[in-house]
């Protein structure tokens, strides 16, 4: 996995979260506090999805093959997209259910000092883990806000590992205050009502990762900023005079095609057109060195069908520009 799949917050997540789930498991063995057993739960599937996290990104590493000739890149993206099923299904429906159970069927904690040290003790450990998550997110996040990089990042790992700390945290301080609400008051209702909270926190994080990692799925085209220097490298001015129109696609977070209709000028040989193709390419590559795989195809620009309107899917990144009859 490259720099950008942040394999260091990955593994720093997971350590942390074994840990914490054995340290949240043993608190419920001997308090019965059923916000410790959906945290123990909780971060037993953090854990696992972790795992999904680092198996995605060495899948993807895979060569290309005739049957997949574009690579396994977006194997990165499926697994992401397991990985908010997973916080949905084990980690929010099964607090939701043991904060159900609890408010019905309450019963007094006992042994108080062993969640409350456990919630202590994970909060801090989860500190360092999503402190991880922040600088490792910072070295590729540039001068993007957090829900901008959530949003557009097209390396799936790291916005991951942010949601998932930030709901650990989050679902941490609800666990501690349910407990502790419980403890001062004496009923243990309020302990299910915790874990309630915190099944309802797992919940919307995972419909959150779904949305993004759905889009990543279905293909999402360069960002502007790498359109616009695609357009600009692929034009020398001379042999291509403009880009007729374009589109790009992510094969995965690293890898980028392109394919474009170029304007040549009606008076070149084939040699010269086949020459100034190889230069645009190599010129685009230097400019954004993830388009990786690139499709030039040479036309003659027409002003009358340039009069007939801009092609409605002209690359979002860059002015939309008719495509010709020739």
């Amino acid at each position: 996995m490259s720099a950008s799949g942040g394999t260091k917050a990955i593994v720093a997540a997971l350590v942390a979260n074994l840990a914490i789930a054995v340290a949240k498991f043993v608190a419920f063995v001997f308090s019965g506090s059923s916000s410790m057993l959906a945290e123990s739960v909780h971060s037993l599937a953090d854990s696992g999805n972790q795992g999904l996290l680092l198996l995605g990104g060495k899948r993807a590493q895979r060569q290309a093959t005739p049957q997949h000739p574009f690579g396994y890149g977006r194997e990165r993206y499926i697994y992401a997209f397991l990985v908010s099923i997973v916080l949905f299904s084990v980690g929010g429906m099964f607090a939701l259910y043991e904060g159900y159970e609890k408010i019905k069927h309450p019963h007094e904690l006992t042994h108080w000092y062993w969640p409350v040290g456990v919630l202590v003790f994970a909060i801090i450990v989860e500190c360092f883990s999503f402190r991880t998550a922040i600088q490792e997110s910072n070295a590729v996040r540039g001068g993007r806000s957090w829900k901008e990089f959530v949003r557009h990042s097209k390396a799936p790992e790291l916005p991951v590992v942010l949601l998932e700390d930030l709901g650990a945290l989050v679902g941490l301080v609800l666990a501690l205050g349910g407990v502790g609400m419980a403890l001062a008051t004496g009923d243990s209702v309020w302990d299910g009502i915790g874990t309630l909270c915190i099944g309802v926190l797992l919940i919307l994080i995972a419909l959150i990762l779904a949305v993004e990692t759905k889009s990543l799925l279905l293909g999402e085209a360069a960002g502007p900023e790498e359109a616009r220097k695609i357009e600009a490298a692929a034009v020398d001015g001379d042999t291509v005079t403009r880009v007729i129109h374009m589109r790009t696609l992510h094969l995965g977070p690293e890898e980028l095609l392109v394919a474009a209709k170029i304007a040549v000028r009606h008076d070149n040989t084939a040699t010269e057109v086949a020459s100034a193709i190889d230069a645009a390419e190599s010129r685009i590559r230097q400019a954004v060195p993830i388009a990786r795989v690139i499709y030039l195809e040479p036309d003659i620009y027409s002003e009358t069908e340039a009069s007939k309107g801009p092609d409605p899917l002209a690359s979002p990144g860059g002015p939309a520009q008719p495509e010709t009859g020739h």
